[in-house]
């Protein structure tokens, strides 16, 4: 298991993709959040298995008008007792 924390860049605002994302991230069984920032980014962390955080990051990607340019990442410590993941609304 690891958690991974993302800015993500490209068309990613405006087009569904934090809904897409907690969408994936559920069915994928991933835990953390998804929020807008106020430079255009998007700002994830995900928590899971490596395999599944690249499907999750996959299928985001595959939507419609949604297109990931750049994702500046880093690997940072697990949160042992999350249960879920969610969008959070305080960063934009």
């Amino acid at each position: 298991m690891i958690r991974r924390h993302m800015y993500i860049s490209g068309d990613v605002q405006g087009v569904g993709f934090r809904y897409r994302a907690n969408y994936a991230a559920q069915r994928l069984g991933l835990t953390g959040y998804v929020r807008n920032l106020y430079d255009g980014r998007v700002e994830v962390e995900v928590q899971g298995d490596r395999e599944l955080i690249s499907r999750f990051l996959a299928e985001i990607d595959a939507g419609s008008f949604v297109h990931i340019a750049d994702i500046d990442w880093e690997n940072i410590p697990v949160i042992p007792d999350e249960k879920a993941f969610h969008v959070r609304r305080d960063g934009y």
